[in-house]
């Protein structure tokens, strides 16, 4: 079993304070269904990002796409969890999800 890392980017906030208990709900849902998978259910980020060339430089911004968000969760197989992220409440605000298998070293 393995842990994957779910990346959230793009995505558009809640409209109102209804919408956003809506999208709250959802979240919750998710993970209750997910039950022991879920390792971290993560949190958003904000929009302040820098990064750190190999040079040692910061530079403002991030490398890449802005992250809005992650979560961790486990599975037994890469499939397994692209499974459980493609009901990822993100998707239906206009979000993407991006899954990568972490690797335990330590």
């Amino acid at each position: 079993m393995s842990n994957y890392l779910l990346v959230y980017t793009g995505g558009n906030p809640p409209a109102n304070e209804a919408e956003g208990a809506a999208v709250m709900q959802a979240w919750i849902g998710w993970f209750s269904r997910l039950g022991p998978a879920v390792v971290d259910g993560g949190n958003p980020t904000t929009p302040m990002a820098k990064h750190i060339g190999s040079d040692g430089k910061v530079n403002d911004g991030p490398v890449g796409e802005m992250c809005t968000g992650y979560s961790i969760l486990k599975a037994d197989t890469y499939a397994a969890a692209l499974e459980m992220a493609g009901e990822c409440p993100h998707l239906g605000a206009g979000g993407q999800v991006t899954v990568y298998e972490t690797i335990k070293v330590m």
